[in-house]
């Protein structure tokens, strides 16, 4: 499950601990995953019935795509890349740029697997502005159409909602499963959107009060350097550390591999 391929690049993806998140899964009765992102964790469940969202309505569209009409999604990937390689970078740019101005769901899947290092990135205005990986020509389309057909089939029990995380979770119930993992609290600025700590401990304290399960991925560690957050002990009856991997940010920027490993709360 660990080896399964991304289908869209997303900031903060959850695809390295999917195995180890989806074991501690409690038995529920509808999923919900109101920071869907790049949707790891609802690929690994699977669930028969689930709602997933996001703020980012784009991204949230491109979901929907891929569940129900991911064939189209994929010509229009084709007719995107294949210009990439005949006219070169600009044409990058310039889907960018019609990206920013019609935040068109089939723009923003192109850009996601030919920017830098797939990192999804937006500026204050919630522009995405990261460039083309210029020694990576994207996925091929022939590739890429098997690994949408994959997605499609395992997100057809998903409902798709373009919302806040209240929003998406307002009809949740006792007997259901939340899946958090909002932007991080030492990670400002990397992610679309942000939350506010004291109504996100809030959120968390309504769900309890509902006898909702939920798990929520967060801070953790890089190396020996502890970021955790201190949530309320009352949240939550699990503190979990999950690998994640090695830090790509600082084996670029100073030459050094750290082990980094990411929260997982459990109030179960």
């Amino acid at each position: 499950m660990s080896q399964f391929q991304p289908v869209i690049k997303w900031s903060g993806s959850k695809r390295s601990q999917a195995t180890t998140i989806a074991s501690h899964t409690p038995l529920f009765n509808r999923y919900y995953e109101p920071f869907v992102g790049g949707g790891s964790i609802a690929y690994a469940i699977s669930p028969d019935k689930g709602v997933c969202g996001d703020i980012c309505k784009p991204l949230i569209n491109l979901w929907r795509s891929i569940q129900s009409d991911y064939e189209s999604l994929y010509e229009q990937y084709k007719i995107r890349w294949e210009r990439l390689q005949n006219e070169g970078y600009l044409v990058y740019y310039e889907i960018r740029d019609n990206f920013n101005k019609n935040h068109d769901s089939n723009d923003l899947f192109f850009l996601s697997r030919t920017c830098v290092n797939g990192l999804i990135r937006f500026n204050k205005n919630g522009d995405f502005n990261n460039s083309l990986h210029h020694t990576r020509k994207g996925i091929e389309p022939e590739r890429l159409k098997s690994v949408l057909s994959d997605w499609s089939e395992r997100l057809q029990g998903i409902e798709f909602f373009s919302g806040d995380y209240w929003e998406t979770t307002q009809d949740v119930k006792s007997g259901d499963f939340v899946y958090l993992d909002p932007p991080y609290f030492n990670t400002k600025g990397r992610y679309f959107g942000t939350i506010d700590f004291e109504r996100f401990i809030d959120y968390l304290d309504s769900l309890n009060s509902k006898g909702v399960k939920y798990a929520l991925s967060f801070d953790g560690m890089r190396g020996d350097t502890d970021y955790s957050v201190e949530l309320p002990t009352k949240l939550y009856k699990q503190h979990l550390m999950v690998p994640s991997g090695n830090s790509s940010f600082k084996k670029v920027m100073d030459k050094k591999c750290e082990a980094v490993y990411e929260s997982l709360y459990l109030n179960y």
